[in-house]
């Protein structure tokens, strides 16, 4: 009976602290640069990647971009690069996501902008901006909301890739638990969610459709 207690006793202090994680916990201070909000991305050829010679900026250079707090925790141009000018090669091992990418089966539709250098990446994609460093850290990870459920609820996700080169996040940083998945299939975007049954294809698009220019959720 006290090891049932125990048990439940736990579960509610886990429940209640992620709880305060997820709702009240303060945002970090927003050090997105002002030119991601300045101009409309949604004007750019996706098809044209950056030269990633080494020549310019480090990944460690670009100040980390975040999903807007106000008013509705979700961005409704769709913004510029975060990684525009950086010049880092991807690391070693890393599979090269780059691109601006549209799900054709599994979530018909749905588009995301993978940008990378070095061991970092942003995926942008239906209101949120996810910018972290897979190095398997929760301190480089992704510290954003979920913003298009009007909620503003914290995320919190370490990100590592693993030997046959997929993108796993991990939420918290519980490295036993992995909530999404991401991979390359030849030329294609590859992404698993336990939201959907279906792993989701997508297919490279080198320009944003006019319906996906403004968000809504």
């Amino acid at each position: 009976m006290r090891l049932v207690k125990w048990s439940l006793g736990t579960m509610v202090l886990v429940s209640l602290l992620l709880y305060g994680v997820m709702f009240w916990w303060p945002r970090p201070p927003d050090t997105t640069e002002a030119r991601v909000f300045a101009t409309d991305g949604a004007q750019l050829d996706y098809c044209v990647l950056p030269q990633l010679d080494g020549n310019g900026p480090s990944a460690k250079d670009i100040p980390k971009a975040y999903t807007p707090s106000a008013p509705n925790c979700y961005y409704t141009t769709f913004p510029m690069p975060i990684l525009q000018h950086c010049r880092e090669p991807i690391t070693k091992g890393f599979p090269d996501m780059r691109g601006l990418w549209l799900a054709y089966d599994g979530l018909e539709g749905h588009m995301e902008r993978i940008e990378q250098c070095g061991d970092r990446f942003v995926v942008t994609t239906h209101g949120i901006i996810h910018d972290f460093h897979a190095d398997s850290t929760l301190k480089n990870g992704s510290r954003d909301t979920e913003g298009a459920t009007n909620s503003c609820a914290n995320t919190w996700a370490s990100m590592d890739v693993d030997r046959n080169a997929v993108l796993n996040f991990h939420p918290f940083g519980i490295s036993s638990i992995t909530i999404v998945k991401r991979w390359m299939e030849g030329d294609e975007l590859r992404w698993k969610y336990p939201k959907f049954d279906d792993v989701i294809k997508m297919k490279r698009i080198c320009t944003v459709p006019d319906k996906q220019r403004i968000f809504t959720p």
